[in-house]
């Protein structure tokens, strides 16, 4: 049976991606019977002795069959794929916190490769990649010939070295990057304590907790709790959780981000090969943010645990999602070691949101579209003609305000006239300069204190509405409890 596994896949490799695929009707797939499938075999098995045998150079029959296997398991979607023992090793690594390379997470589609996610902090996000590229060349060789683990692996390397990648953004010519490989620490999540950086007054405005999650690893739960705690000794009147271009992880991290905030109530469905192969997970009662209100910051790049999460929130009613249609990669995939260091990494199970829908190859449609966009000034903040430019009207005695009707400094105009045009180096820019860019960002943050003002005011119109009994009953116990 060993033997079979091994040489099982001499097949094309990335037939399936090497041209655009036709919308198609599902055609039920015909099994071969046992006597079909032996004679297959021995017809592998004779192409890889020949290919061997005859090769104009000497054959590395480890990368053959290795590609054999790859090729195998490419055919059957673009996230399953044989993982050698340093694959495996490296995978196990990069799970866990920290491995070495750019910082992208990336796909097989149609030959070439493309971008889910940068993630923040690291090369890949400095040099301005974003989900949705492509990628058709690295160092000068194009990845149409290569597996996606092959792609992974000539893009690592010894930190400081440098790569070069030839990225594809829509709608524009290709543009070679060189990129200096570095080490890559996860911290799954930053937070922040938030107030609407562009208001004079900002300090009667609520502020509102922020939660940027970069990926689902092994320490997030216990950087939400920590976030968390921090936040709410601070009192924030509601939260931004920003998904976007958070390329996933582990489902059990979605799991329990979820159950932060949810009092009960299912999170997500796995759903496999059989009708019956059907799990569910719930959320635990206890929600951790003690029911403020939540907005969920998604785009194009939030995929996997990240639409299970922005799922699980929506369908319970728990959070209003905003931004952009996500990516739609809802299939489970799991390692399976093969005994001598070497595993399968293959896709088992599809995800399904709390309400039954399917995420793959559709994504989580967002409650409100917010596209992310770039603010003009189209209103000059004092108009030139006003009651107060007439040279004999009737001042305000209790205005401290005093008009001028001189022209201001030119360069000075003109310097605040060209504003939007000027390209400012955006890394340079400081959090609080980023913040008031982000447009996306200032939606989400108006959308919070929009809700936590209707949930003050509904709280107090139920208070109103209660009989004097239990309001007399409540401070009785108000009493009882400071005694």
């Amino acid at each position: 049976m060993k033997k079979i596994l091994l040489v099982l896949a001499l097949l094309t490799p990335f037939v399936c991606d090497a041209a655009p695929k036709k919308e198609k009707k599902e055609e039920p797939v015909v099994h071969l019977t046992d006597e079909q499938i032996y004679s297959e075999l021995k017809k592998l098995a004779l192409v890889f002795e020949t290919a061997r045998d005859k090769f104009v150079e000497e054959a590395d029959e480890r990368k053959m069959l290795e590609g054999a296997m790859n090729g195998m398991l490419a055919a059957l979607d673009p996230h399953s794929s044989y993982l050698s023992s340093e694959d495996f090793k490296e995978f196990n690594d990069k799970s866990h916190g920290e491995f070495g390379g750019l910082g992208i997470q990336i796909t097989s589609d149609k030959g070439a490769i493309r971008v889910i996610s940068p993630i923040d902090d690291t090369p890949a996000t400095k040099a301005g990649i974003q989900a949705g590229d492509y990628i058709t060349h690295i160092d000068g060789e194009q990845v149409f010939d290569m597996t996606l683990n092959q792609a992974v692996k000539k893009m690592k390397g010894k930190p400081g070295t440098s790569v070069k990648l030839t990225i594809v953004h829509d709608g524009e010519e290709p543009k070679v990057m060189t990129l200096k490989r570095a080490i890559i620490k996860v911290k799954s999540i930053k937070f922040s304590e938030k107030s609407d950086a562009a208001a004079m007054d900002d300090d009667k405005l609520p502020k509102i907790g922020y939660l940027r999650v970069s990926d689902f690893g092994a320490t997030t739960t216990k950087e939400l709790k920590d976030a968390l705690k921090d936040l709410e000794k601070k009192n924030v009147a509601g939260y931004v959780l920003d998904l976007r271009n958070n390329p996933g992880g582990y489902l059990t991290a979605a799991v329990e981000m979820s159950d932060a905030f949810l009092d009960g109530g299912e999170v997500v469905s796995t759903r496999g090969k059989e009708k019956s192969d059907i799990e569910r997970m719930f959320a635990n009662p206890g929600d951790l943010v003690n029911g403020k209100p939540v907005v969920v910051l998604i785009n194009h790049g939030s995929a996997s645990a990240s639409e299970i999460v922005a799922g699980a929130l929506q369908d319970n009613g728990r959070a209003i999602v905003m931004g952009s249609q996500s990516f739609g990669k809802g299939s489970v995939q799991q390692q399976k070691p093969l005994g001598d260091g070497s595993a399968i990494h293959i896709t088992i199970a599809r995800y399904y949101t709390p309400s039954g829908r399917s995420i793959q190859n559709e994504g989580i449609t967002p409650d409100i579209e917010v596209l992310q966009s770039k603010v003009e000034t189209l209103e000059k903040k004092e108009s030139m003609f006003t009651e107060a430019t007439f040279n004999n009207s009737l001042k305000n005695d209790a205005s401290s305000k005093k008009y001028k009707t001189k022209k201001k400094d030119s360069k000075k105009s003109k310097k605040s006239d060209n504003d939007d045009d000027e390209e400012e180096d955006y890394l340079s820019l400081t959090d609080e300069e980023k913040d008031v860019r982000d447009y996306q960002l200032q939606r989400a943050m108006d959308m919070v204190r929009a809700l936590s003002k209707i949930g003050k005011k509904n709280l107090e119109k139920i208070e109103e509405e209660k009989p004097e009994e239990t309001k007399s009953e409540k401070k009785d116990s108000d009493k009882k409890s400071k005694k």
